[in-house]
């Protein structure tokens, strides 16, 4: 199975200015990403997808390619991911290559590890699933069981909708929700059904104690105190 990752690097962001290639422990924030995935043996190939000549300079200075500039419609803070992945993959179909999947890997989750990659990587080739997605488990709190809805009488229901309540926190299910750090899927699934699920659903899970996802001044600042304990 020949899969491509794709970085996705846009120059515009609002809630931390220029943080792709912000110094994070001294790094360009990129670098966290594109070490681990450089290092992955499960990768036939890397590319960063931008639309910013910084940010591209700087990939290729960290040794993954950049051999096309993403449109800017495709860069705003309103555009969806999956047409920034289908435009990569037109790419290399247009000059002769083409992939089995696509791992998408967010610079925002910079604290993935090798071992999550390749076990995740691994799994989907061996599952058979559409996609994998990288998660995290629930805290019992907030798992869905113990969650609920508002009816039309203005009335609270199990968001399950299961009538009783599960009354002992170990008899919950295990429930996920997916981090962001790692996404990957048929190339089928993305550019015939418009999805970056499909209809089967693997997962890996993420290292709670190094997880963030840099959105906000607050989250970059969570990102340096994790990388201070590191």
């Amino acid at each position: 199975m020949k899969i491509l990752g794709i970085i996705p690097a846009r120059g515009g962001s609002k809630g931390v200015p220029g943080k792709n290639i912000k110094l994070l422990g001294g790094k360009p924030l990129l670098q966290y990403t594109s070490d681990i995935a450089l290092k992955s043996n499960l990768l036939d190939k890397l590319v960063v997808s931008s639309d910013d000549d910084a940010i591209i300079e700087v990939a290729e200075r960290l040794g993954v390619s950049a051999p096309f500039k993403r449109p800017s419609d495709l860069a705003t803070d309103k555009s969806p991911t999956l047409p920034v992945i289908k435009h990569a993959l037109s790419y290399f179909k247009n000059i002769g290559e083409e992939f089995d999947a696509v791992c998408l890997l967010q610079i925002t989750s910079p604290f993935r590890t090798i071992e999550t990659l390749n076990k995740g990587l691994n799994k989907f080739k061996e599952n058979g699933c559409d996609s994998l997605v990288s998660v995290r488990e629930v805290p019992h709190e907030y798992n869905p069981h113990w969650t609920f809805r508002c009816n039309d009488i203005d009335q609270l229901e199990i968001a399950t909708g299961e009538k009783e309540i599960i009354t002992r926190r170990q008899d919950l299910p295990k429930a996920y929700h997916r981090d962001g750090s790692i996404y990957i899927t048929k190339t089928s699934v993305i550019m015939e059904k418009n999805s970056l699920y499909g209809d089967s659903i693997a997962y890996v899970e993420s290292n709670e104690k190094t997880l963030v996802n840099i959105d906000t001044p607050e989250d970059w600042v969570k990102a340096e105190e994790i990388f201070k304990n590191m």
